[in-house]
């Protein structure tokens, strides 16, 4: 995401810059065919910058803005974060003398065919819609200040609590040896739910790693809310269970794969 929001950025007019230090070949690459501009390091990057914007996976974010943001001129945080810690590093920004925008991504990397939504809250976000909107990045601007987290939060609790609660319920119908039945029973209700529970199960397994943290910023955000927040606890769990490993997964992944990991025995109840 960060890449290809850097090359939309790029084709805009603007210099975009990085930082390669300590960082790996595939993101070398990816920011080398996006046309950023590695400037080394951290304090360089910083020291350049007009303007960071942060996109990480979501454990990373509070590291990022520890390490830079306090220094930065404006620093956008733009990743999957609950509203509570987002006001907790605009603190931090806002302490060290610099701007703070909350911000979020809604949509699949961009490209010209397909736009992205960037959603920009606080009190500098409109003068950061009009520095990163544009092209297929559509930001737009939203009331109070962490509004952008809270935006994302509630949207990924459908989109990805959705998806832990399919490969929950096939597991539990794995172990109580109906798993046959109820994928025979979605395809002739819920027809899309047999091709979207195989899309879940890859997805999990390549993406669970960074899935999980945001499942628990998504239930912290329904606690301070004072709604449940068991609903995604779970979901973290499904997507930290899904892994067949300690990292993101390299290959395509099974739906047998996943339900093997979420429940003990394997696939001894399977029909």
């Amino acid at each position: 995401m960060g890449a290809a929001l850097g090359r939309c950025f790029v084709q805009r007019g603007h210099r975009v810059i990085w930082a390669s230090e300590s960082r790996g070949h595939r993101t070398r690459h990816r920011a080398t065919r996006a046309g950023l501009e590695d400037v080394g390091n951290l304090a360089t990057l910083v020291a350049e910058c007009d303007l960071v914007i942060s996109i990480v996976p979501p454990h990373a974010a509070a590291d990022v803005a520890h390490t830079i943001g306090h220094r930065a001129r404006v620093f956008v945080d733009a990743n999957a974060i609950s509203p509570a810690q987002s006001t907790q590093l605009r603190a931090l920004v806002e302490g060290g003398g610099g701007r703070f925008v909350d911000g979020s991504v809604v949509g699949e990397p961009p490209t010209e065919g397909r736009p992205v939504r960037l959603f920009l809250s606080g009190p500098a976000a409109q003068a950061a819609a009009q520095v990163l909107g544009g092209g297929p990045v559509e930001a737009i601007t939203l009331e109070g200040p962490s509004a952008a987290s809270a935006l994302k939060m509630c949207y990924a609790s459908w989109t990805k609590g959705n998806q832990a609660l399919l490969l929950a319920g096939l597991a539990a119908a794995r172990a109580h040896g109906v798993e046959s039945d109820l994928l025979a029973e979605w395809g002739r209700s819920q027809p899309d739910l047999g091709t979207k529970v195989h899309a879940a199960a890859n997805a999990a397994a390549r993406k669970g790693w960074r899935w999980a943290f945001e499942m628990r910023a998504v239930a912290e955000t329904f606690r301070d809310a004072g709604l449940p927040h068991g609903f995604h606890e779970a979901a973290a769990w499904i997507y930290e269970r899904a892994l067949s490993g300690d990292g993101p997964s390299s290959g395509e992944v099974t739906l047998g794969d996943v339900l093997d990991e979420l429940l003990p025995g394997g696939d001894a109840g399977a029909n």
